[in-house]
């Protein structure tokens, strides 16, 4: 058996297999998906650094999502667009391992920033009095770079893990590496155990970051249903956090249904755009929605767009 076993160089990407006919459309709006997603984001971090009115915590917690979803993408769209133009889909082991800790180091990281805002936001408006004293542009920053450095940990352990076992097949059915694709090809199945482990520690630690989000949130609603301008605040700080969320949510979990219950024999085209619904959906609306939802940051866009057009 040790003799079937070679070493794995490179990967095989077979997801793309099925689109040979619309590579052309498709890079299209795949490269125009990833530029919007580049325009929305970087514009919205330039607006929160040059304009001082914005150095908040919210809003530097909001250039850290904008920041994250600039990071998350570059990991996958690239190479995307490459393969989109070549007859060949491969990608080296390690190129397949670094793809896969960028772009789910970024999942994890969306979730804990969303963690971060929802603690800002119970701050501001359930303890109002303290927030001052307890919430600070250096303490924002400093959670900020906590829980990004956490959850690149927390991913670098599993991809470590992966690095470990030895692989029988070079062939993935996706569109971009996967850590669980990965450990699926393992020759001994044996050996995943310590992978299965970590990987639904990993899992318990994010849902705990939802529950957190959930029960902030909880409380805003129940502080601010007595209050007519709370509840104001509420709606247009906290209403977008909600709905990126809600997003997160959604997204990720078809990620993972599509992983572990969809049948093979459903059509690959919506098995594609399921597995990356997470990198094109959250990066295009989060900044949208937080551009026109938030007020100093929707009026300073009108504002440089009348400047422009005078």
């Amino acid at each position: 058996m040790m003799n079937n076993i070679s070493v794995t160089a490179v990967f095989f990407l077979s997801g793309l297999n099925e689109t040979r006919h619309h590579r052309s459309a498709l890079f299209f709006l795949s490269l125009l998906c990833y530029c919007i997603i580049i325009l929305v984001n970087l514009s919205l971090i330039l607006i929160i650094i040059y304009v001082n009115s914005l150095h908040e915590p919210m809003y530097i917690m909001l250039c850290a999502f904008c920041m994250n979803g600039l990071y998350g993408t570059a990991g996958f769209y690239p190479k995307f667009l490459w393969d989109l133009l070549s007859p060949v889909h491969i990608i080296s082991y390690s190129g397949c391992l670094f793809q896969a800790q960028v772009i789910y180091s970024f999942a994890s990281n969306d979730l804990s920033i969303l963690a971060v805002m929802a603690y800002d936001r119970y701050l501001a408006i359930c303890r109002p009095l303290e927030y001052n004293s307890v919430m600070s542009n250096q303490k924002a920053v400093k959670l900020l770079c906590f829980s990004w450095l956490i959850s690149f940990c927390i991913v670098g352990i599993n991809i470590f893990l992966t690095f470990r076992l030895k692989l029988c097949s070079p062939f993935l059915s996706r569109l971009f590496c996967v850590n669980w694709s990965i450990v699926a090809l393992a020759c001994f199945p044996a050996e995943t155990a310590v992978n299965n482990i970590v990987a639904f520690i990993s899992m318990i630690i994010y849902v705990f970051h939802a529950l957190f989000i959930i029960w902030s949130y909880m409380h805003l609603i129940k502080t601010c249903a007595s209050s007519l301008e709370k509840r104001a605040k509420f709606m247009q700080t906290c209403v977008p956090h909600l709905v990126s969320l809600l997003t997160f949510i959604v997204t990720m979990l078809f990620d993972v249904l599509s992983m572990r219950f969809i049948s093979s024999d459903l059509l690959k085209t919506f098995q594609n755009f399921v597995a990356i619904e997470f990198l094109v959906i959250p990066p295009i609306m989060n900044p949208l929605m937080y551009g026109f939802k938030l007020t100093k940051i929707r009026m300073k866009i009108i504002s440089l767009a009348t400047c422009k057009t005078k």
